[in-house]
């Protein structure tokens, strides 16, 4: 394994494209500057459009768990809370790289 980061993927849900991409800027608006975060994505699905998945890549998992665990968090990610796809038992998750070209 090496020590290339971690990616965390939130998975949403929403008719409201709008909306989730005006809270996807509120909410990276509010990570700028978050130390570790190297960089994050709303991505839409090809197949639902109502699909979304929000990708953030970390330094490393200690950055991320530190910033997970920290008083920031909640409000940081607030924006898009409303659209965690609800129909998934965890709509979030965590995957260390392994591997990278």
């Amino acid at each position: 394994m090496t020590d290339e980061g971690v990616r965390v993927l939130l998975y949403h849900a929403t008719t409201d494209v709008a909306g989730i991409e005006a809270a996807y800027h509120e909410a990276s608006n509010r990570l700028a500057g978050v130390p570790g975060l190297l960089s994050n994505e709303l991505l839409r699905s090809v197949t639902d459009d109502g699909d979304f998945v929000v990708v953030s890549a970390w330094r490393s998992l200690a950055d991320f768990l530190e910033w997970e665990r920290g008083p920031d968090h909640k409000r940081q990610t607030a924006p898009l809370r409303p659209f965690r796809d609800d129909r998934l038992p965890r709509p979030f998750a965590v995957y260390q790289v392994t591997a990278s070209y």
